[in-house]
């Protein structure tokens, strides 16, 4: 019981309420539209609680991230959104892990539980700019080749990915404004496929609380930030 008060405790009522809130509209919409299957469910529910873990600059978000990886990258084969299966399973989950090695080498004061904000280098912008037109041109030709379904979204939704994960790498709160992009082309992309197969809209559902998420996200590590800054 007191561990299960400690986490709690951890929370602050507003990311309570905003967990909840995800859970709850993920759970029903489940039910109502008939989501595809537990393993989705699943998925959703891993995914809203990592978002949580990140936005507190806990690593264990970052493990998390790995397992919602895996699924999401599953689920995307399902529907032939090999750029989504591709991105998480190659891009994304690997990089949650060297996420996970970075923030557990830069704690804030020896705290493992909060990672070291971290501000970007004058050129790294122009850095990422380079490398996500890069690495966006060349998953543009290998999902082209696998026929992926909605191939221009999906490749955007590849571009979004990749700058997510390298500012989340590079322990930037800019990384939750990247996320929240993806997470807008995913709700695109899930409702060109909820068209198809109703089962899809709880997975519409679950990138809308994602994008919820994200944008508290931001706010959270801006503020974070604010108090490392400040010593406190």
């Amino acid at each position: 019981m007191q561990p299960v008060k400690s986490l709690l405790a951890y929370f602050s009522f507003s990311e309570r309420l905003l967990w909840s809130c995800s859970v709850l509209f993920i759970l029903v919409s489940f039910w109502l539209f008939g989501g595809q299957g537990w393993l989705t469910l699943t998925a959703s529910l891993i995914g809203a609680t990592s978002l949580l873990f990140i936005a507190k600059g806990n690593p264990v978000g970052q493990l998390l991230t790995v397992v919602f990886s895996l699924l999401y990258g599953y689920i995307s084969l399902t529907f032939r959104y090999y750029g989504e299966m591709i991105t998480y399973l190659g891009m994304t989950a690997p990089m949650a892990v060297a996420a996970l090695v970075s923030w557990l080498r830069h704690p804030y004061k020896g705290d493992r539980a909060q990672v070291q904000v971290n501000r970007l280098a004058a050129k790294e912008p122009g850095l990422l700019a380079l490398l996500t037109a890069a690495v966006t041109g060349v998953f543009y030709f290998i999902l082209a080749a696998f026929g992926t379904a909605n191939l221009l979204p999906s490749t955007l939704s590849v571009a979004t990915s990749f700058a997510a994960v390298y500012l989340t790498c590079r322990r930037s709160p800019w990384y939750a404004l990247a996320y929240a992009a993806n997470d807008v082309v995913l709700v695109c992309l899930w409702v060109l496929a909820a068209m198809e197969n109703p089962g899809y809209i709880s997975v519409v559902v679950c990138f809308v609380m994602f994008l919820a998420n994200d944008i508290y996200g931001f706010i959270s590590w801006r503020r974070m930030g604010q108090r490392q800054a400040a010593g406190c």
